[in-house]
């Protein structure tokens, strides 16, 4: 009992933590790699170049690129199991004493025979042998069909993280965009409203004035600083996501190649194009269509498996023992095998793998459903966004005017600061409101036609480079603003 506690013990496994110094080391390793061999910004970002950088350079959509790559490899290794199989032995055998036999009679149970060897105490062997199943050759050749089915299902699955990845670059970008026009009139209003608080607590502590005025003053101005301190929280994360998502080091000082360009996009597809587009291709729908595939194959491998096997075997061999007459030799044969008990299972197989196909096809019609139901949802965002970006810029031009206004009055001293600080933060609010909604306009467009299932980028590119990757977005959102919403060109 004692032996065997002691093997046990010595089997034991131990994991060791891992040392801190290994993990720093990981660190560095993987912040280095994070950034390595990409293309330096050479001026302004523009969108089309941030979500070239985007396509190129973002983690996740390196992420799917490998995991597409590793499909055509377990393809690849999926076509290996049509081939026959094939084993290859050689060793050598040996034993203590001669390998030696008698006989005895049956009818007087005597020994009729001395004991005598035909074998030799020590030998070389050697085998190769091939065995081809004609069902298993089958059965492997609709598994390598569904393994390439999964693989362009891997394909789709990148075309939706490409679409998702353009979206959220157009989102981040148009509101940094904002943020770049804002934050630094935010900054310098935040810094006058600043200048009078600490004028109006100098006059309120050497009591000059009505006191309660004082401080509904102040009041009124810290409320003003907690509007400004707002909108500054929501515009100074932008570009941190923008970097994010093109893959920049965090914190590198971007500049947006933005203008004062407010024009509003028209759409010049009707919507029943648009459906018709989507049905056909959207990722997750063709994904579906590729699971049916898979589905139908899984029926026909379970009717395959009711049929007998036909096996094809042959070899060689060669044995040293030197009581053989022909050392190595060859052999063949043909067998038929059938697991007769696949006849009593087949029946719920196929049952099961029928099944797995109207699941299927409920799913596409559910999911088709849904998709429509998406692209109607984008639509009307779009008509909406077009809508309070009209009533936005409305507003913005009219505080423009009264700024004005406030402005001569307050050189003229008719007003004071405070009257001028709460016009201006009216003005910065509403030039907010109509960058904001200017974004939306953008954002909302876009995903219209990522509802749709477009993709941004044609199957072949002339090169890896930034410039004619964003050249091939800059097309492509060109076609469909002019209403073809067809294959790109290769």
């Amino acid at each position: 009992m004692s032996l065997l506690a002691l093997a046990v013990s010595g089997c034991a496994v131990t994991s060791q933590p891992i040392e801190r110094g290994e993990s720093e080391q990981r660190a560095r390793s993987d912040l280095a790699a994070m950034f390595r061999d990409q293309e330096p910004l050479s001026g302004p970002l523009t969108l089309h170049e941030a979500m070239a950088r985007a396509v190129k350079y973002n983690l996740e959509a390196r992420l799917k690129v490998m995991e597409e790559a590793l499909s055509q490899r377990q393809v690849d290794l999926a076509s290996f199991d049509m081939l026959p199989r094939m084993a290859l032995s050689a060793g050598y055998s040996g034993r203590n004493n001669v390998s030696a036999s008698s006989s005895r009679s049956i009818e007087t149970g005597s020994q009729s025979l001395e004991p005598s060897t035909s074998q030799d105490r020590d030998r070389d062997v050697a085998d190769l042998t091939m065995v081809w199943n004609v069902l298993d050759f089958g059965v492997s050749y609709v598994s390598a069909k569904q393994q390439g089915d999964q693989r362009l299902i891997v394909q789709e699955r990148r075309r939706k993280v490409v679409h998702t990845i353009i979206q959220d670059v157009r989102s981040a970008y148009w509101r940094a965009v904002a943020a770049e026009r804002l934050l630094e009139r935010i900054d310098g209003l935040m810094a006058r409203v600043d200048q009078a608080r600490h004028d109006s607590q100098r006059m309120g502590e050497q009591r000059i004035g009505d006191p309660v005025q004082a401080l509904s003053y102040q009041r009124t101005l810290i409320e003003a600083t907690r509007q400004l301190e707002e909108q500054r929280r929501a515009l100074s994360l932008a570009k941190t996501e923008l970097a994010t998502l093109i893959n920049l080091p965090l914190g590198t000082d971007l500049t947006l190649a933005a203008s004062d360009d407010y024009s509003v996009p028209v759409l010049k597809v009707d919507l029943a194009s648009l459906e018709q587009q989507a049905l056909a291709a959207r990722p997750e729908l063709r994904e579906q269509d590729y699971q049916a595939r898979i589905s139908a194959a899984e029926t026909r491998k379970a009717m395959l498996r009711l049929l007998p096997g036909l096996e094809f075997s042959a070899g060689g061999h060669y044995d040293s023992n030197s009581f053989l007459t022909n050392q190595s030799w060859a052999d063949y044969g043909v067998k038929i095998t059938w697991n007769l008990f696949n006849v009593l299972s087949a029946p719920a197989a196929i049952d099961v793998a029928k099944a797995g196909e109207e699941v299927a096809e409920a799913r596409r019609q559910a999911m088709s459903m849904a998709i429509l139901a998406q692209l109607h949802v984008a639509n009307a965002n779009f008509n909406e966004a077009r809508r309070q970006f009209a009533t936005s810029q409305e507003l913005a031009a009219l505080d423009e005017q009264i700024i004005e206004q406030l402005r001569n009055r307050h050189r003229a001293q008719g007003i004071g600061e405070l009257e001028l600080i709460q016009g201006e933060l009216n003005v910065l609010n509403a030039e907010l409101r109509r960058d904001l909604a200017y974004a939306e306009v953008r954002n909302s467009y876009g995903q219209l036609f990522a509802s749709v299932g477009l993709d941004p980028l044609p199957a072949t590119l002339a090169s890896p480079r930034l410039a004619d990757i964003g050249q091939a977005i800059r097309d492509n959102e060109a076609r469909w603003q002019a209403g073809d919403i067809g294959l790109p060109p290769q």
